[in-house]
């Protein structure tokens, strides 16, 4: 797919704040490129500690949940948490489950069935808790919406205390709040939280720390369950800026010392050192095990396995989480194979890619749009069969707000919800041809629109990477959504010599030379025999790329990670 490569021009003296803060100008750039600002965000995104995470009680209600929680507890109220099946929302129960046990507290908890209940608490769950006796509903990671439901359980009596962080929705310039006792939630209008991007799971975890201060329980043990607001943080993908970078930073240091025997051995199964842990391992390895329970069978496997203390039991869970992911891997690339031949049988032409596979797990429905979004650059849909109908889910480009577009549809919709990237949508199955025609008549895209951007951080040519340089660039870890990794570029790089490695030749090993005669390797990964056929009788190459060391037989030399190219004529 053709690419527009776009340099960063945010302007700051990086000379200046390269020497306050130690670092090169180079450096200094790449983190103004980030939106780090002022000297309090830049010594916070450099330095930032524990001490420097905001305080609980700054969430609008925080301390009424306490104080309600703390009167329930002491009181012998029986109190049931609900959660989600997705790793934000098993996280967040784990972490308010372990603490109220730690506090005394009479506490079970209940997660939805993602086929059967759906999203969020609903009200055979709020039946359910008031048959069996309990006396106070906590939510975790939902809530917000849930007004109807809340009635409900009002209705019957009950407290309900909500900690959430989704959006809420607004009619006529109100909050359409449910009649909770008390709602944490930093979204809410009036809450002054200094960061309001912040997953289920960290609000969760603030909920903890004032709880474990009224009870007298010592900071530490807070402050060590800290990995599993990381892991939410990171696998809810949240942008990685602010408090949230300092969390997960913190907290992959600190996951090699956790209590759970049930993480430590998912790490095992999937051959990670838990002490080496980076975001792209719990983005891309952890989280999609944690996930896969809520995917294919039940969100409660994963947290019987992080609450595990058995090691036998715990290794056996891991193990079937693992099995289950790689269940739901095989699943999603024929899902993915499916819709792309239906694309490119049928849909090329559209603007929005509405596809309808009626016999995919409705769980993998997202994931497929995610790769649909990303092989073909257009806002796409997935479409399945569902009980009731049919269900699906979309993810989107820049310049395309989803939710808006499913606003302007809604006539053919009984259930949508969503923001300008993704959304989750149920209507009738005759409705569905109807609308990809109305999605694609409304759209108003163009084909610039389709063209990703590349963003550079940096023109830096080769001879300029230095191991100084590169022990920095781990200065600007972890990376993920909001601190991405830094892009260099370099022009006219001439290619010696490629060599296809690898038992699947997934990657190019290429010998290149600056035009000032500097000589490196560069590494392409991707399908290295169509790489060698594209690049044919070419033997030069402008390059988008990442610097790094390669050691090997006790060599240490350095090498490019190349992320884009375009062959030169």
């Amino acid at each position: 797919m053709t690419t527009k490569w776009m340099m960063y021009a945010k302007k700051a003296d990086f000379n200046g704040i390269g020497k306050q803060y130690g670092i090169s100008p180079v450096t200094a750039r790449i983190i103004r490129n980030r939106d780090v600002v002022g000297d309090e965000a830049l010594t916070r995104y450099l330095r930032g500690t524990l001490k420097d995470l905001y305080s609980p009680h700054l969430l609008l209600h925080m301390d009424d949940a306490v104080a309600l929680l703390s009167e329930k507890i002491q009181g012998g109220s029986a109190v049931r948490i609900v959660g989600d099946y997705d790793i934000d929302g098993v996280c967040s129960t784990y972490l308010l489950y372990r603490a109220l046990k730690r506090v005394g507290a009479k506490v079970d908890y209940e997660i939805p069935d993602r086929v059967k209940d759906g999203y969020g608490i609903n009200e055979q769950i709020i039946e359910a808790a008031a048959a069996d006796g309990v006396d106070t509903v906590l939510t975790c990671d939902n809530g917000i919406a849930a007004v109807s439901q809340i009635a409900r359980a009002k209705e019957l009596g009950m407290t309900v205390i909500v900690t959430d962080h989704h959006d809420i929705l607004c009619e006529d310039g109100k909050e359409m709040v449910p009649p909770a006792d008390v709602i944490v939630n930093p979204k809410q209008a009036a809450c002054q939280y200094p960061w309001k991007q912040i997953c289920g799971a960290v609000v969760a975890w603030k909920l903890v720390q004032a709880l474990y201060e009224r009870f007298g329980v010592p900071a530490a043990e807070w402050e060590e369950m800290i990995e599993f607001a990381a892991i939410a943080t990171v696998g809810d993908v949240m942008r990685l800026q602010d408090e949230n970078r300092i969390i997960v930073k913190e907290g992959l240091r600190r996951v090699c010392r956790t209590k759970s025997v049930g993480l430590k051995k998912l790490v095992e199964k999937n051959n990670l050192d838990i002490c080496h842990l980076s975001a792209y391992h719990i983005g891309f390895v952890i989280g999609p095990c944690l996930n896969a329970g809520g995917r294919l069978q039940t969100a409660k496997l994963a947290l019987s396995m992080l609450l595990c203390e058995d090691e036998a039991e715990a290794d056996r869970m891991a193990q079937e989480l693992k099995e289950l992911n790689d269940t739901r891997k095989t699943m999603t690339q024929e899902g993915i194979d499916a819709a792309a031949l239906l694309v490119e049988e049928k849909y090329m032409q559209d603007k929005v890619l509405v596809v309808y596979l009626p016999d995919c797990h409705e769980s993998l429905a997202g994931i497929i749009a995610g790769r649909l979004r990303e092989r073909y650059h257009k806002p796409s849909l997935v479409l399945t069969r569902a009980e009731d109908g049919v269900k699906g889910s979309g993810r989107s480009i820049e310049g395309y707000h989803m939710f808006e577009a499913l606003v302007e549809v809604k006539h053919l919709l009984t259930k949508f919800g969503g923001h300008p990237m993704a959304a989750g949508l149920s209507l009738r199955e005759e409705d569905v041809e109807q609308l990809r025609l109305e999605l694609n008549r409304n759209a108003r895209l163009t084909e610039e629109d389709f063209i990703p951007k590349v963003w550079i951080d940096v023109p830096m040519p080769i001879e300029y990477i230095s191991e100084p340089l590169i022990g920095e660039l781990e200065l600007l870890e972890p990376f993920g959504q909001g601190n991405e990794k830094p892009q260099f570029a370099q022009k006219h790089l001439h290619i010696r010599s490629t060599r296809v490695l690898g038992k699947n030749r997934n990657a190019v090993k290429l010998s290149l030379v600056s035009e000032s005669g500097t000589a490196m390797d560069g590494m392409v990964f991707g399908n290295g025999d169509e790489f060698v056929e594209e690049m044919g009788q070419h033997r030069v190459m402008d390059i988008i790329y990442y610097p790094t060391i390669n050691e090997y037989n006790g060599n240490r030399n350095f090498q490019i990670v190349i992320k884009e190219y375009q062959f030169v004529e």
